[in-house]
């Protein structure tokens, strides 16, 4: 096996100084925090990758990852490494507060447009299922939303394209619908199911590394920054949260994940507000 340096292959296939490169690369270009043990890690995820594209170890996918010499290997180092776990629905209670708390709110304060931000966003379920939400809400009380506007990023290309797609399987759909909403809001074709149009029509999605610049994005009344942020360390997840707190509109809401909070220098600037089970941080408005 071809390695980068000369203190041989670890246990798995690994050379120590091949993972370090690794580990410093993922930190430098998407933020991706690797602990020292995780050579396991890389091995599963990247193994495929090698594969695929001939090498004979990490050694040689180092090389090219440094140099430049294969095009497009950065971003598919990133996807590989990237966890795309999601489901539709997830953990209920953040839908439960935008439905019930957040949305009616927005609506009663006559904004001309709601505009939410879904970071991380995967393969698509989160922003649709936000869709979701407030089309039946909009059903069940017309007149009350003004015209809604979802973005939905991702740092992959791939996780991307099937998102705009909109087509899930069978194992996809029912994780998190319910056979109502697989109804109401899907269709059956080659492949699986696809959202509807009233589903996708608020819904777009652009490549985002969220350690870069958010200007582009404009500003939103609610954001969703879920199950994402653990994978940074301390620093970058305040840096992160401190720009996306300054991309809310006065009144403005920030959801996180089940198991994440606000750092302390950020908490004063928020309410913290619970319900349906959950939280959510709120700017004064």
């Amino acid at each position: 096996m071809a390695t980068s340096g000369g203190h041989g292959p670890a246990a798995g296939g690994i050379a120590p100084e091949d993972f370090e490169s690794l580990r410093l690369f993922l930190d430098e270009s998407c933020g991706i925090v690797l602990g020292p043990h995780k050579a396991y890690l890389v091995r599963s995820r990247l193994g495929p990758l090698l594969r695929e594209l001939g090498y004979r170890g990490f050694g040689e996918l180092v090389r090219d990852l440094r140099t430049g010499a294969r095009r497009g290997l950065r971003e598919r180092v990133i996807e590989a490494m990237t966890t795309n776990e999601t489901s539709w629905f997830r953990d209920r209670y953040p839908y439960a507060l935008l439905e019930h708390e957040l949305l009616p709110a927005f609506g009663r304060a006559r904004v001309p447009r709601i505009r939410i931000w879904s970071a991380a966003c995967s393969t698509g379920q989160e922003p649709y299922s936000i869709s979701i939400t407030a089309h039946e809400l909009g059903q069940r009380e017309p007149g009350l939303l003004p015209p809604l506007e979802i973005v939905g990023t991702d740092i992959s290309p791939a996780v991307l394209e099937v998102a705009r797609r909109g087509v899930y399987d069978e194992h996809a759909v029912r994780r998190g619908l319910t056979p109502e909403r697989l109804r109401r809001h899907f269709r059956r074709v080659e492949g699986g199911w696809e959202v509807l149009p009233h589903v996708r029509a608020p819904v777009r999605f652009r490549p985002l590394n969220l350690l870069e610049s958010y200007a582009l994005l404009g500003r939103f009344h609610v954001i969703f920054c879920r199950n994402v942020l653990i994978y940074f360390d301390p620093e970058r997840r305040r840096d992160i949260l401190e720009r996306m707190a300054r991309t809310l509109e006065p009144g403005g809401a920030l959801i996180l994940g089940s198991s994440e909070t606000l750092p302390a220098e950020l908490q004063p600037r928020f309410r913290a507000l619970r319900a349906h089970g959950g939280i959510c941080y709120c700017l004064p408005p």
